[in-house]
């Protein structure tokens, strides 16, 4: 072999990117899901549903 293996090395490093991966997912999905844009389109489409609404029952 032209190397050594390092298993427990191996296993240390990538427990320790899923530990800052999972870490650092709650501020990212906040960041995308609660952004002002989805809740004014999340408004528009209401205020769209409600006007189609009004309109059919006419």
């Amino acid at each position: 072999m032209p190397h050594r293996t390092r298993p427990m090395t191996a296993l240390l490093v990538f427990s320790g990117i899923n530990v800052v991966l999972v870490s650092t997912i709650t501020p990212v999905y906040d960041f995308v899901c609660f952004l002002p844009y989805w809740e004014r389109r999340r408004e528009r489409c209401r205020q769209e549903r409600q006007a189609a609404l009004t309109k059919d029952s006419k």
